[in-house]
């Protein structure tokens, strides 16, 4: 007796496609399964199978009728139940977190490189010495004229305090009085000044030694020891943070809603991977979607988020991305070369238990590793 749909129940299929048409993502709709499939045996035709369509040669002319009469080789393969993530596909860039370019906050002779290039290096490390003497004769000149204008000082204090004196016993004019107060004014704003140079002064001393900003991947020396490095201008270094490492790239459009939808329920899950991978491919998060889509490619760009801990990616590379939407519980997958593309729509070739060949028709779902979830366009599974 048949079931539902018209399958036997010992063939397995069990279809769910209610939502298909609404659900859609990546070719692939929420699939809830009703029945757990079983064994399934499946056409897998591949060019071979269609030889038989093909002219006899002459030999199968010579030989009769009993040519026309043999059997075709074909693969079967088997259906499966299982759960069948809802993915896409792009082509990515590996971006580094931060990326710093270090300069040089004076002017100054380079006189030493302090790392290796292409070394890590961490948070305040040193990196280059610029020549320092001149900062200290700078440093050493303003803390004398501080010494100056204090003596100076204090001298004016004095001097105020006997015009004060005279001036409320009547004995000196209030011109006097007004100068000696102006001058002890003015030696007060100097000694301030003094004391700002002196500050300054120390702080150009401390930017003869320059550190690093974030721990990263130190890039080529681009001024090496013994030149004049001019400040803000010379670029001295490159560093690129690569724990964490980004990877940006860009999905069509279409898959945008779905990609708004997802997002609050947690990050989407990213894995990139590449030719020449040694290991498993590394896993990371969506953190990132832009403001706006590119109106010249109809794209949206993304960015996930990988922590790297072994460098496995690297600024630069390009790299294969792969984003999970959802996952499709109880999908019916079968071999991908077992769906085939008819005049209307996909449909696989069904082996029942009477070894008897059937066509259904099929929609093309979710997609992994040569296999496709096998949805039924006809009803609920």
């Amino acid at each position: 007796m048949r079931g539902e749909g018209g399958f036997q129940p010992g063939e397995g299929w069990a279809r769910n496609f209610a939502q298909a048409a609404e659900e859609g993502v990546a070719g692939a709709c929420g699939i809830r399964c009703r029945r757990r499939a079983g064994r399934l045996a499946l056409l897998l035709f591949a060019g071979a199978l269609f030889s038989g369509c093909s002219r006899k040669d002459p030999a199968g002319a010579k030989s009769g009728r009993g040519g026309e009469g043999m059997p075709v080789p074909v693969l079967v393969g088997k259906a499966v139940e299982k759960n069948m993530p809802v993915q896409i596909s792009a082509i990515g860039n590996v971006q580094p977190f931060t990326k710093v370019a270090v300069r040089s906050q004076i002017t100054g002779q380079l006189a030493r490189v302090r790392f290796q290039e292409g070394s890590d290096v961490m948070k305040g490390e040193q990196l280059f010495t610029i020549d320092p003497r001149p900062a200290e004769a700078a440093l050493e000149q303003t803390k004398a004229n501080l010494a100056r204008d204090e003596a100076q000082l204090e001298n004016a204090r004095i001097e105020f305090a006997r015009a004060q004196k005279l001036y409320e016993s009547n004995i000196s004019s209030r011109d006097d009085y007004d100068k000696a107060q102006a001058n002890l004014d003015t030696l007060r704003g100097t000694v301030l000044a003094d004391r700002a140079a002196i500050s300054n002064a120390a702080l150009n001393l401390e930017y003869t030694s320059i550190h690093s900003p974030i721990d990263g991947r130190a890039g080529n020396v681009l001024v090496h020891e013994g030149n004049i490095v001019k400040a803000e201008d010379d670029v001295l270094l490159q560093i690129n943070q690569v724990h964490p490492i980004f990877i940006t790239f860009a999905v069509p459009e279409q898959f945008l809603p779905e990609i708004r939808r997802r997002m609050p329920d947690g990050p989407l899950k990213a894995r990139a991977n590449f030719v020449n991978l040694d290991g498993p491919p590394p896993q990371g998060n969506v953190a990132f979607i832009d403001n706006a889509v590119d109106p010249t490619t109809g794209t949206i760009q993304l960015k996930a988020t990988f922590d790297n801990p072994d460098n496995t990616l690297w600024p630069g590379q390009f790299v294969q991305v792969i984003v999970t939407l959802s996952e499709q519980a109880n999908a019916v997958v079968v071999p991908t070369p077992a769906i085939q593309a008819g005049q209307n729509g996909d449909f696989v070739f069904v082996v029942g238990a009477d070894q008897k060949v059937e066509m259904r028709p099929v929609i093309a779902g979710a997609a992994r590793d040569g296999h496709r979830a096998a949805l039924s366009p006809a009803r609920p599974w």
